[in-house]
């Protein structure tokens, strides 16, 4: 058992990054989680861990130890489940990442949900707007936008948006509608800082697909900033409609150039590999997957799993 006890103190440090979390989360002291972490790196003849006052870090052995040792945990935990009859009662803890608005605005209330059917259960929803490293960041389910994917993870197409041309009545009103694609020249488009195309968007109508070249003083790498500015006033977007929906409901905004739109946004559900996965992350992905075509602004994808 001090085995087993010594892997998961390693697991958890390496996930939270500090011996004293390990020592709270466990209730226990952190001379105890050192003691323990040495021990291991001694029986094994290898060093796990590179201890700095910045904090800590897994040496390349560590890393590939936590893969495993993160496998042999979770068969452990699943055994002791099924000798107590425990087997539909799934728990314990998910590290799940997200963008920050589809986070705010969609996954946080769905996760709520899941807590409610699932009380032994604990999520930890991180938002960031960056790709993170799956397996060095401890994360166990990550949900993707776009077409742009990590390498080495296990991606399932779960869902798309539709992106649509968007501005503030307000706007329009001081600077003209749109009739056609050519007329962007003569307004303020806002877009997403760090967009692959840059200033250059394709659109789909009934002259079939058009290349348009926008201009704009103002980018943003925030999805929340640029659905503000929009709404503000402030110039016109292309955005998916799970982002604005609500906005188009209440004539905050409006659709420009209707008749025309961009390739819809598609929602990528990630995990790590395709080796063991807990019960728990299971449901969490079944239960997103089945939520996610009733939400406005999201269409049920075709399902694709991509190597």
């Amino acid at each position: 058992m001090d085995s087993l006890r010594s892997m998961k103190y390693l697991v958890r440090a390496i996930e939270l990054g500090s011996l004293s979390a390990v020592a709270r989360e466990q209730g226990t002291t952190q001379p105890t989680v050192s003691k323990m972490l040495d021990a291991l790196e001694r029986s094994l003849g290898v060093r796990l861990l590179e201890r700095s006052t910045s904090g800590l870090a897994p040496t390349d052995q560590g890393m590939r130890f936590y893969e495993r040792a993160k496998i042999v945990l979770e068969e452990f935990d699943n055994a002791v489940a099924d000798a107590r009859g425990l087997t539909e009662k799934p728990a314990g803890l998910l590290r799940i990442n997200a963008p920050v608005a589809f986070g705010q605005f969609r996954l946080n209330a769905m996760v709520q949900q899941f807590l409610t059917l699932h009380p032994d259960i604990d999520i930890e929803l991180i938002l960031n707007d960056r790709f993170v490293d799956l397996v060095e960041e401890g994360v166990d389910i990550a949900l993707r936008l776009g077409d742009f994917l990590p390498p080495n993870v296990v991606a399932r197409r779960i869902a798309t948006s539709e992106r649509l041309l968007v501005a503030a009545p307000d706007y329009l009103k001081r600077r003209g509608n749109l009739r056609q694609p050519d007329d962007f020249d003569r307004h303020d488009y806002i877009r997403f800082a760090w967009a692959p195309a840059g200033d250059t968007i394709q659109l789909h109508g009934p002259g079939g697909m058009v290349e348009v070249k926008t201009r704009g003083r103002y980018r943003v790498n925030n999805a929340i900033a640029i659905r503000e500015s929009l709404a503000m006033g402030a110039g016109i977007g292309l955005c998916p409609a799970w982002l604005v929906h609500d906005l188009l409901q209440s004539r905050q905004l409006v659709r420009v150039l209707p008749d025309w739109s961009a390739a819809p946004q598609e929602l990528f559900m990630l995990i790590p590999s395709r080796r063991y996965f807990p019960l728990r992350g299971k449901l969490f992905m079944e239960f997103i997957e089945s939520q996610l075509g009733q939400l406005p602004g999201f269409r049920t994808a075709d399902k694709r799993t991509l190597p």
